[in-house]
Parts: structure tokens; C-alpha cells; sequence
């Protein structure tokens, strides 16, 4: 498309758009949201820039190759899910660490959950714009 106004609006709402999907990603845990469809929601927001501007113009935006988000963070999740065995636990058991931790006060609670939610996160956007780049690509 060219339109200078699709183009204008984009840039804003990529930005906007991205910042929601980690939001997404971040609240997950406890309420509807997580990786999955906060890489839905990253991933929307490249694919409207990839319309409003070009294939070529979003990915050199993206400056890596969406390949290799995906397979990283595929790699993210695998770790997050093999943590428990370092505890003897079935693995993808979920493992907590509690960051300043006192008697009247947890702290700030960290888990190999999100840690695999941020991968889920990068697999679905990567895997989403890559099929997007190439189905773009070949029309």
C-alpha cells in the first residue's frame, strides 16, 4: 500500500502495539494474557508495518532474522522446563525464587514459568512473522 497516512499511523502503533504485548506477556501468570498471546500481539503489530511499508523495510526494522527469535526462544523454553530437574522434579514443574525475601515480606518472586512464557513470547513471534515475511514476499 502506499498511503502516507497508514504509514504515519504505524510507526505509532507498532510501538504501542509492542509495548502491550509485553504487557500481556508480564500479567499472564495470574490473569488471562501470557506468551502466547502476547506474541500474537508483538507479532500484529510487524505485520502492519510490514503492510503499511514493505517486506524489506520490516525486516530491516526487526534486525533479526525472525528465524532465529523463534528458535531462541524455543531454546528459553526448554530450559525453563528441564530448571526442575536440577531439583529431582518432573520436568516443566514450576520452580520459585523469592529476590529479598524477609520475614514480613516475600519479595519479588521469580519462576522458570515466566521464564517459559518469555520463550512461548518469542516462539509464536517469530514463527508468525516468518510465515508472514515469506507469504509477503511471494506475492
Amino acid at each position: 500500500m502506499n498511503s502516507i497516512i497508514l504509514r504515519a499511523g504505524t510507526r505509532y502503533l507498532v510501538g504501542i502495539l509492542l509495548i502491550f504485548s509485553v504487557y500481556m506477556l508480564l500479567r499472564g501468570h495470574n490473569e488471562p494474557g501470557g506468551g502466547f498471546i502476547g506474541g500474537l500481539i508483538g507479532a500484529t503489530g510487524f505485520i502492519l508495518y510490514t503492510l503499511a511499508c514493505g517486506t524489506a523495510e520490516a525486516r530491516a526494522s526487526l534486525r533479526i532474522e525472525p528465524q532465529v527469535i523463534a528458535m531462541v526462544g524455543l531454546g528459553i523454553a526448554l530450559l525453563a522446563g528441564l530448571g526442575a530437574a536440577v531439583f529431582a522434579e518432573p520436568l516443566f514443574t514450576g520452580q520459585w525464587l523469592f529476590i529479598g525475601e524477609t520475614e514480613d515480606d516475600k519479595g519479588l518472586p521469580l519462576s522458570t514459568v515466566l521464564v517459559f512464557d518469555i520463550g512461548v513470547y518469542l516462539v509464536v513471534f517469530g514463527s508468525i512473522l516468518t510465515l508472514v515475511f515469506a507469504m509477503e514476499e511471494e506475492i
